[in-house]
């Protein structure tokens, strides 16, 4: 009985380990140019998102720009005319939304 509680106890502190060392999604874009934008993913525990869905989307969800983040964890495109919003994907619970108004004008 005291060997069950100890591996229970065992199991629920591995467990809320994980959460200490969750991370969280981050998704910066600005200006490159002066029709460009260059977007930045990776996570708060400081590392990078490689490969990571990054998608340029209109509001009617017509995807405009569809991508994945370089080796730098950035992708860089033209800046499409109208309303848009990139989605940073890594997964449930990993997603970024940034609205075209975010998106400073050079």
């Amino acid at each position: 009985m005291i060997r069950t509680f100890r591996v229970g106890l065992l199991l629920l502190g591995s467990g809320l380990s994980s959460l200490v060392w969750a991370h969280n999604p981050i998704c910066e874009c600005e200006p490159a140019a002066s029709d460009e934008v260059v977007c930045t993913g990776g996570f708060s525990d400081g590392s990078g998102a490689p490969g990571v869905t990054l998608d340029v989307i209109s509001y009617d969800e017509e995807v405009l720009v569809p991508g994945k983040l370089g080796d730098d964890s950035k992708l860089r495109f033209k800046r499409p005319d109208g309303e848009f919003y990139v989605l940073f994907d890594a997964g449930p619970g990993h997603v970024v939304e940034i609205d075209h108004t975010e998106i400073e004008t050079p």
